[in-house]
């Protein structure tokens, strides 16, 4: 099972919101301990929160949400009306565009839902690695591509000032701020001292003893279907998560949908 943070992680939402909707009866913890009224989740409810997640994309009321989810709204059904968002969204201001694109990933990992390959995912250790970065912060995860883009535009640009060398991919990971949305860590490996520079870091990250690992395959905004594989493969082999999975950057063409990325997802033993 996962805790309430490791299971907010793998589903891409916040714990404020997971809270709400087991307040609202959307979507009640598998188990809640007695003594200590922690909640937790199970891998197989991540398909009852993509359901809840795009139907509220949709433009629908909570209350909306959970009268078609008793109804068991099929994923055919389910398609036809993402498809109609789809077109109305296509039709709005660019901004809009990005959420289009996480309407596609949601809807992905619906019709991957038993389907998504496992036997991709590895678990080996990672090394210390040591970056540069540059850090912003997202208020959700829905909003990271417009903060983390141009925070690699402008660290490219001031390694290139300074002439400091690249010594492999990009690295990016994140972690929770304390008062509500992601802390971006945009780096890419570098050969270089440690030290910081007008908010420019160079850091060493520690070595992780186990991390499971998946190679996804197309931009970002397409992930979801990867990391919901990545966190059903945790589940169902008696590891439990211990943090964010790095996005190690194999390669980055001009074609976004090119992209090979890999995630690195530090795990121990449940």
């Amino acid at each position: 099972m996962f805790t309430i943070g490791d299971f907010a992680r793998h589903g891409r939402v916040s714990v404020r919101m997971l809270r709400h909707y087991d307040a609202t009866g959307l979507l009640r913890p598998a188990h809640v301990d007695p003594a200590t009224s922690y909640r937790y989740y199970t891998a197989a409810q991540l398909a009852r929160l993509n359901r809840v997640i795009a139907l509220k994309d949709l433009g629908l009321t909570l209350q909306q949400v959970g009268e078609i989810l008793d109804e068991k709204v099929s994923t055919e059904e389910l398609r036809g009306m993402l498809r109609l968002r789809r077109a109305e969204l296509a039709e709005t201001v660019a901004a809009a565009a990005a959420r289009l694109l996480q309407v596609e990933a949601r809807l992905r990992s619906i019709e991957s839902e038993g389907h998504m390959p496992s036997n991709d995912v590895i678990v080996k250790s990672l090394p210390s690695v040591r970056v540069a970065e540059l850090t912003g912060v997202a208020p959700n995860f829905d909003t990271i591509g417009p903060v983390i883009q141009p925070l690699y535009e402008d660290l490219m640009t001031r390694l290139q000032a300074a002439g400091i060398a690249l010594t492999g991919p990009g690295v990016a990971y994140y972690e929770d701020c304390p008062d509500g949305g992601v802390l971006i860590h945009a780096g890419v490996e570098v050969s270089a001292p440690l030290g910081e520079d007008g908010g420019l870091r160079i850091v060493d990250l520690p070595p992780v003893e186990q991390a499971a690992a998946i190679v996804h395959r197309g931009s970002m905004e397409t992930v979801l279907p990867a990391i919901q594989t990545l966190g059903r493969w945790i589940d169902a082999n008696g590891y439990r998560s211990t943090g964010y999975p790095r996005e190690i950057n194999l390669e980055c063409p001009a074609n976004r949908d090119d992209w090979v990325t890999e995630l690195q997802e530090p795990v121990a033993k449940a």
